[in-house]
């Protein structure tokens, strides 16, 4: 089976956009998070996405946005359970990886955390788009309202093209200026700063995603309409 017929299942069951990255893609991965470390028979990582409503992020209650990341983390996690029982059933081994928790690395004086894989720089890999200044992979077609999942594949696999389009302007600032706790500097987030947000815990136990102006407010939210090109 060709990677062009893998992706098509992915498609079939739910996914909205899907890309395979050759595990030789990811030589800049830390220590420790490297698809090998993971599982070392890889040799592939098909990545897949399914995109979130996006009226959602102009809510004035974070209990609607809160509700769809909780729902679309849910659909890409059963995705991500059904795509690799299907490619077991073809042949193909793999690892599922989740889409959000759980995780193990956690350095709790910087309220830091990493998942076992990077989703969104094996998102980049994949050709699914390219890292915006808010940290979020930032897709064509649906630009950062996207929620990821993979599989770690011990097929050899053609990889996609890397995406090569341009999401952030130069001199755009917008997602940077916006952030109510000043956790992004166009290169990375402060995690801990972040979660006082993104994470808060109300009086009733229910933890809201209060925040989520970086994703709102980039002019690429929806989409990229301004040119674009991509090369292997």
């Amino acid at each position: 089976m060709t990677a062009k017929k893998i992706k098509s299942v992915a498609l079939k069951l739910g996914a909205d956009i899907c890309g395979v990255a050759p595990v030789d893609r990811f030589s800049s991965a830390p220590k420790g998070f490297h698809p090998k470390d993971v599982y070392s028979g890889c040799q592939s990582v098909l990545v897949f996405a399914k995109k979130l409503p996006t009226e959602s992020l102009f809510a004035t209650s974070c209990i609607p946005y809160t509700y769809i990341n909780r729902l679309i983390t849910e659909e890409v996690d059963a995705l991500t359970l059904s795509l690799s029982r299907k490619l077991e059933t073809l042949g193909f081994m793999n690892v599922p990886i989740p889409s959000d928790d759980p995780s193990e690395y956690w350095e709790p004086d910087r309220s830091y955390a990493r998942g076992i894989l990077s989703l969104r720089h094996a998102g980049k890999l994949a050709g699914l788009g390219v890292l915006g200044k808010n940290t979020l992979l930032i897709n064509d077609k649906f630009g950062n309202v996207i929620q990821l999942g993979a599989l770690l594949l011990n097929s050899k696999l053609e990889g996609d093209p890397i995406a090569l389009y341009e999401a952030c302007k130069e001199d755009c600032q917008l997602c940077i200026r916006s952030c109510p706790q000043s956790a992004l500097d166009g290169i990375t987030v402060n995690q801990k700063a972040c979660r006082a947000l993104s994470n808060y815990r109300n009086e009733r136990g229910f933890v809201l995603k209060k925040c989520w102006e970086c994703r709102k407010v980039c002019p690429n939210h929806a989409g990229i309409t301004h040119g674009k090109s991509s090369a292997t």
